[in-house]
């Protein structure tokens, strides 16, 4: 089966979230998440892990990862997980050549236009009602 993933980086601090503008393939101009495939014998976290690496160029001060989706196809040859980084600062991201621009957002100031996948998993009530719980726990975690 070929897996996918993803993550919304989200700041404690400020409470916004990270988007990366797309440079390449067909969703080039595009505004989305962290991410990428995962590869032979990787587990879906260290995949993100990896990913993180290559697409902001460092690995961030991360508080923890929560997962907030699992998309299957139909047919059950591809898998997407998508999750949440919780960081307390923004940060600069390093980016590689998938991406010309980052964007730090309060969630319903998203960029546009947003990928494909991004904007799909945004019409999802109950994956947005997640992603609000979550904030709203970290923030107050750390308010405290």
């Amino acid at each position: 089966m070929n897996q996918s993933i993803g993550t919304i980086f989200f700041s404690t601090d400020t409470k916004r979230y990270l988007f990366l503008l797309r440079n390449k393939d067909s969703h080039e101009g595009t505004w989305a998440f962290v991410g990428g495939k995962v590869e032979y014998n990787e587990s879906a976290i260290q995949g993100l892990n990896r990913e993180i690496v290559e697409e902001i160029g460092f690995t961030p001060d991360i508080l923890k990862h929560i997962p907030i989706e699992k998309f299957t196809n139909k047919n059950k040859h591809f898998e997407y997980h998508t999750f949440i980084s919780i960081v307390k600062q923004e940060f600069i991201p390093v980016l590689n050549i998938e991406h010309a621009g980052y964007a730090w957002v309060d969630i319903n100031g998203w960029p546009k236009p947003l990928h494909p996948g991004v904007f799909s998993t945004f019409k999802i009530d109950e994956i947005m009602g997640k992603i609000e719980t979550v904030s709203e726990l970290f923030v107050s975690d750390h308010m405290a």
